[in-house]
């Protein structure tokens, strides 16, 4: 499974517009981060992050490489998409390849943009989609539990008697139109070990974009309270934005795009808000390195010890780690760089078993 993030929606709700702006995005920042070529259903785009800036006000590098995430536009769904109709079996094997589901939610009125169910109303629109998540875990399920059956009656596998006793509580629990997000054992190992060979689509983590019109970008309407209030009660975050005004913002300045935000109410870029937060749940944090050639994020997984940390810069700096030389962000900017920060004591020296934070500048010493 890779580590990105699908893009989901009913018909006319603003998720080609929102993967247009994401397109567009990946477009404009393409001179400052390298990558492969991309699909054209794809879009793998910078993540917005200032203390890049702030470091090369101090170094002043050739370039800055920041960290990225990747969007998939998942084909179209309709009602019994688990059934295969429309698009359905290709729109769940996509997500099915996906870490994160963002849900575009059309919020705003307009009788020039027929909706599907020929009404406006976010929660309804989420359970036709999240309906079919579960009805295809169903049958995931079900295939599982019949195989688990058979391995706990011969006992060729030790741990069937317990992954089937797992399983079948989960389809009781689907069976009650809930995700397996919501499932009891969610967090244990035996549900994780389940999870990693079926990749239950409504396991995976859900963020709700909100599609409003640019006349609500200051405040919620009543479709964004309601769909706040559903989120909450399910343990999910709502990010607000208005595609289309987003579509129009990639192409202008930073300090252009925010005067423009300001002046109709926003604080900030609701594509720029789905990007950072896509990033965190998909588990990554970032650290940096600052030279004159590049100051460049990192990406790596919460939790990587240092060695393993190194592999993403070079294979070689695990497999010869030696020691990283560490010096928190804050520190490095408020001593004004690398050497300053040495003077005062604040570089300090980390061994294998070290964590890496989000924001640490590294830097490694390795013998292969």
């Amino acid at each position: 499974m890779s580590l990105a993030v699908g893009i989901v929606g009913l018909p006319n709700v603003g998720k080609s517009t929102t993967f247009n702006a994401l397109t567009k995005a990946q477009n404009a920042q393409a001179a400052n981060y390298p990558f492969c070529t991309i699909e054209p259903n794809k879009a793998v785009v910078a993540v917005p992050d200032m203390r890049l800036g702030n470091l090369a006000k101090i170094v002043n590098p050739e370039r800055i490489e920041y960290s990225v995430v990747e969007f998939v536009d998942i084909a179209g769904l309709v009602k019994g998409a688990s059934k295969g109709e429309g698009l359905g079996n290709k729109f769940l094997s996509n997500i099915r390849e996906t870490a994160v589901i963002l849900h575009i939610v059309r919020c705003f009125d307009d009788e020039n943009i027929t909706h599907v169910e020929n009404s406006v109303d976010p929660i309804r629109d989420i359970e036709i989609i999240q309906t079919e998540l579960i009805l295809a875990d169903i049958e995931q399920i079900t295939k599982k539990i019949e195989k688990l059956t058979r391995d706990a009656k011969s006992g060729t596998n030790k741990e069937a008697k317990a992954m089937l006793e797992c399983a079948n509580e989960l389809l009781e629990h689907l069976n009650q139109s809930k995700s397996a997000s919501s499932f009891s054992k969610f967090d244990t190992e035996i549900f994780k070990s389940l999870n990693k060979e079926l990749r239950l689509l409504s396991a995976k983590e859900v963020i709700y974009g909100a599609n409003v019109a640019e006349s609500d970008i200051s405040q919620d309407n009543d479709y964004v309270k309601k769909l706040r209030d559903y989120a909450t009660k399910n343990n999910h975050e709502v990010i607000k934005l208005c595609a289309k005004l987003e579509e129009e913002l990639v192409g202008l300045s930073d300090e252009e795009a925010l005067e423009m935000l300001h002046e109709m109410g926003a604080q900030n870029s609701g594509l720029e808000q789905i990007i950072k937060t896509s990033f965190s749940k998909l588990g990554l944090i970032s650290y940096f390195t600052a030279g004159v050639k590049e100051v460049r994020s990192w990406t790596i997984k919460k939790g990587y010890k240092a060695p393993k940390a190194a592999s993403v810069i070079h294979n070689d700096f695990e497999k010869g780690f030696i020691r990283a030389e560490v010096i928190s962000y804050d520190d490095f900017i408020n001593l004004g760089g690398e050497q300053k920060a040495k003077e005062a004591g604040k570089m300090r020296l980390e061994g294998k078993d070290y964590e890496v934070q989000d924001g640490d500048i590294m830097h490694f010493r390795f013998n292969v």
